[in-house]
């Protein structure tokens, strides 16, 4: 198979689809690699390295986009949509439930379109969006105790505290991978941790292992509002694979926030779970509303862009080479969990909560692939 490595164009983003190492592993497999010029050069993988490793640089993503299978990122964005074409495989983050633009134009170009958010393993987890939400959820700490600084809008609190003077207050969102290592995080600086999730078996599971540090509550709507109102940090970290997110917070209790604090929401990319959050990037990332300080920054791991990069290619390394070496519809009908990743066929709409969440008519993968 012919394989395509585009540098990204989505603002603020660094990482880039394949290592060195990637590409080595498909061109053993048989396949050529075509590398988007100065891809990987911010995160140290030179042109040099990639040449090395037996991919062909080219200069544009014109003719990066010749090739029957692009391997990304981020979802494409409006300069890259006429360069797609029928039938091209592309294999990245997609998010379309809250993306009724970037649906459209995929749709158009009758794309195969697999979404890394929403392969998923013999567990039912979603082995291609660990990585980047365990990233995601450690920096969201990071974020929020900076977003804190007076110099940046917060409060002036100090997550961890000092003797003498009460920690920062720390509201998480969902218990999943993301919720769990900003818990974490929060935890290891000190700050008065609690967490929210509708599972009482996950919370159960992690009062057994963070208790009696870690605060759990079941997730309500009433329970949400009195936490998030004493809250100095508050971090959104709820999925439902493919669909937009849960709205947990709204306006009115983002208004009874004392002022300085601060929300990081890491699901904006699926919508956001908090009302007012909007996509911010890295290099604009927080804005003030309600008189509290916002982040939300859409691809949080592309600041930490060589780690993001080397464990997302780690996890989509194998699935990228079942489509290469069986063709997708062989590797897709063979694997029902890479089949689940499949949102966009050929015209049609193949992942149930977009086609609700966006108004398309919806075709099951496995209809469409026979």
């Amino acid at each position: 198979m012919k394989i395509g490595i585009p540098k990204e164009v989505k603002r603020d983003e660094y990482r880039v689809g394949a290592t060195p190492d990637t590409i080595r592993a498909f061109v053993e497999a048989g396949h050529s690699v075509e590398v988007q010029k100065d891809a990987g050069e911010k995160i140290g993988f030179t042109d040099e390295m990639y040449a090395a490793s037996g991919a062909k640089i080219v200069g544009s993503a014109k003719e990066i986009y010749h090739n029957e299978m692009i391997v990304k990122v981020k979802e494409p964005q409006a300069s890259e949509f006429p360069l797609m074409h029928e039938g091209q495989v592309l294999f990245c983050y997609l998010h379309l439930a809250p993306d009724p633009e970037q649906t459209k134009h995929l749709l158009e170009r009758k794309v195969v379109g697999i979404a890394y958010e929403t392969v998923t393993d013999e567990q039912g987890r979603l082995p291609l969006l660990v990585p980047m939400s365990e990233i995601a959820g450690r920096f969201a700490i990071q974020a929020g105790a900076n977003a804190l600084q007076i110099i940046n809008g917060g409060r002036g609190v100090l997550l961890g505290g000092i003797p003498g003077v009460r920690p920062g207050k720390v509201v998480v969102l969902g218990a999943g991978v993301v919720g769990t290592e900003a818990m974490r995080m929060a935890l290891g600086l000190g700050a008065d941790v609690t967490i929210f999730d509708r599972s009482l078996a996950r919370l159960r599971e992690l009062d057994r292992f963070y208790a009696p540090a870690l605060k759990t509550l079941f997730s309500t709507p009433a329970a949400i509002e009195k936490e998030v109102s004493h809250a100095d940090l508050v971090v959104g970290a709820v999925l439902i694979p493919g669909k937009k997110a849960p709205r947990l917070v709204t306006r009115n209790m983002v208004k009874k926030m004392k002022p300085g604090s601060v929300i990081v929401d890491v699901a904006v990319d699926q919508g956001g779970c908090i009302e007012t959050i909007k996509p911010t990037t890295h290099s604009e990332p927080t804005y003030l509303l309600d008189g509290v300080v916002h982040y939300g920054v859409t691809n949080i791991p592309a600041a930490c862009a060589r780690t993001s990069t080397e464990g997302l290619t780690n996890a989509t390394l194998p699935y990228a080479l079942k489509l290469a070496n069986m063709g997708y519809k062989k590797a897709m009908l063979e694997d029902k969990g890479l089949m689940e990743g499949l949102n966009v066929f050929h015209g049609h709409v193949t992942n149930p909560f977009v086609a609700e969440d966006l108004g398309y008519d919806f075709h099951s993968p496995a209809s469409v692939l026979r």
